[in-house]
């Protein structure tokens, strides 16, 4: 098991990471985060994005889908940002939000360390 503050620095370890954060999508607020810049605003994002995974959860239900995310891809012209909501019993209502430099990053390889670190997250 790793601390939110392992998961954070393994987040901004990976290839072409911009900025990582815990997100607590009840309230839309960052337990944590790493990284970020004057143009990426990791408090904003966080907020902005647990917009995006509420929107999608009522979505499923609306659907009837019993079915869970593994994760909600928004590709940008020149990042990616990926969302992985955590699965675990202590992280529930949590996701993590990871940005990357669409130039430097290995979408594949960001999703499976993504996932490593979701699974190994204690909260």
């Amino acid at each position: 098991m790793a601390s939110m503050e392992v998961s954070l620095k393994e987040m901004m370890a990976i290839d072409g990471a911009l900025g990582a954060v815990v997100v607590d999508y009840n309230s839309g607020m960052a337990l944590g985060s790493l990284g970020g810049s004057k143009d990426l605003d990791l408090q904003v994002a966080a907020a902005g994005n647990t917009e995006v995974v509420k929107a999608k959860l009522r979505t499923m239900e609306s659907l009837g889908l019993k079915d869970t995310i593994e994760d909600i891809l928004i590709t940008l012209t020149r990042q990616y940002h990926v969302i992985r909501p955590i699965t675990g019993r202590s992280g529930k209502g949590l996701f993590l939000y990871l940005a990357l430099d669409r130039t430097r990053a290995n979408l594949a390889l960001a999703r499976h360390h993504l996932r490593a670190i979701e699974e190994k997250l204690e909260v």
